[in-house]
């Protein structure tokens, strides 16, 4: 039996209004966009991941980054009250245009995802015609 007075009241309200302003699954792998020097970094949060957990590929012009979090089994005689992680998995996508995606670099550390992405180098698209 749950004493009820453990659990502030303001719990259940929660849970009210996080189903009509967001899934706790759009929260995940939150990141920011920044240029310097011809190159664009994104730096994702994948907080509880590890690297083997996180896969990327260039599928149809976009950068897809897929984190997968497996449940944990539950334990016998665990009789949770609130359970607010989420497992499942977690994708973004990310349009590369005119990026060079032969040139894409990721490193992993203490659940941040740093990726690097060089634009293309420029080449002159000029064709000289001789005057005969």
């Amino acid at each position: 039996m749950i004493d009820m007075d453990m659990i502030p009241r303001k719990i259940y309200l929660d849970d009210i209004f996080d189903d009509f302003i967001s899934t706790k699954r759009e929260q995940g792998l939150k990141c920011d966009i920044y240029e310097k020097d011809d190159v664009y970094h994104i730096d994702m949060e994948a907080p509880g991941f590890e690297k083997k957990d996180i896969s990327m590929e260039v599928k149809e012009g976009y950068l897809v980054i897929t984190a997968t979090k497996e449940a944990p089994v539950d334990e016998e005689g665990k009789n949770y009250i609130r359970r607010e992680r989420v497992y499942g998995k977690y994708e973004r996508s990310f349009y590369l245009g005119d990026l060079d995606e032969d040139r894409i670099e990721a490193s992993f550390n203490n659940g941040l995802l740093s990726i690097t992405i060089p634009k293309k180098e420029k080449v002159e698209n000029k064709k000289t015609i001789e005057i005969k």
